[in-house]
């Protein structure tokens, strides 16, 4: 399988913005997540989306939360996502999902979302679109449910699995997978994009771990930044709304994932040496990504 694949070494960079640009230049990513007891992983994506460059990030989440998590990014614009009573997403939920979707570039989907039918109906309407797409943690998790998703699937799409949601997107047991993790997410991204395929919408599978790996199959980047000190929760949601960032400044998913995958380590780097990897918190990553990516522009 390695020796049919092309190794990505190079790592792609962003280009210098124009200086009559407007935040319009740069991209509207739309994070979709949250939930009761999870706000935190939606301000940690938005928040991330803004210092990766996107011009403009709003955010829709259960309206019994919404306002919690606007307080945590003074800088993003929001929609309430309609609940029933008992507190569950209701169906007005994806259209207003679909509404929003109109009027951004890029999509980031999963951080915080929790499990339930609801969400899974917003995944599979995010499916369906057109529009460049994030899937991450519950994402990814509700995605697991969804038997025929890659053959629903008509848009660009970037998977960011850690080995446990990847297991439960295959099937395969986690040794199984870090046994030899390249060929594992070479097989599963040619899979999944020949079960959907459709015309110029891309699948990259960025599994993610010590040396995170991006591939659409064809192509890997093995990526070389990053520490243990990144093993906590919230790194990944600032994983995730960086690479939608990326990804609505121009970069195709591909170079947009591997992008991501090294600023996010590097910032990573930086924090460890001044905090020490022990008290790396994922919310430090924000604050470090600005030096990180000055390194590859």
């Amino acid at each position: 399988m390695r020796g049919e694949t092309e190794i990505i070494t190079e790592v792609p960079r962003l280009s210098v913005r124009a200086r009559d640009g407007h935040k319009g230049d740069f991209g509207r990513v739309l994070v979709v997540g949250g939930s009761r007891g999870m706000i935190g992983a939606v301000g940690l994506a938005v928040d991330a989306a803004l210092r990766g460059g996107a011009g403009l990030v709003t955010f829709a989440a259960p309206e019994t939360i919404q306002q919690a998590i606007a307080v945590l990014c003074p800088c993003a614009t929001s929609v309430p996502l309609s609940c029933e009573e008992s507190g569950k997403l209701s169906p007005e939920s994806v259209h207003e999902m679909i509404d929003s979707i109109q009027r951004c570039d890029v999509i980031a989907m999963g951080p915080g979302m929790g499990l339930s039918a609801g969400q899974l109906n917003l995944i599979r309407a995010a499916l369906e679109q057109d529009k460049p797409l994030v899937l991450d943690a519950d994402g990814l998790n509700n995605l697991a449910h969804l038997d025929d998703w890659a053959s629903l699937r008509r848009c660009p799409v970037i998977l960011t699995p850690h080995p446990g949601e990847f297991s439960r997107l295959t099937g395969k047991p986690i040794c199984e997978i870090q046994a030899d993790r390249q060929a594992a997410a070479v097989a599963a991204a040619s899979q999944w994009a020949r079960q959907g395929s459709p015309e110029g919408a891309s699948l990259i599978c960025m599994l993610k771990g010590a040396g995170t790996i991006v591939t659409d199959g064809r192509r890997i980047f093995v990526n070389q930044t990053g520490n243990p000190g990144m093993a906590t929760g919230g790194s990944g949601d600032v994983l995730t709304g960086l690479t939608a960032a990326l990804l609505a400044q121009g970069l195709n998913p591909f170079d947009a994932a591997s992008l991501a995958a090294a600023v996010h380590g590097r910032a990573g780097d930086l924090a460890a040496e001044e905090l020490t990897e022990v008290s790396l918190i994922a919310s430090d990553l924000l604050d470090f990504l600005p030096e990180a990516m000055k390194e590859f522009l």
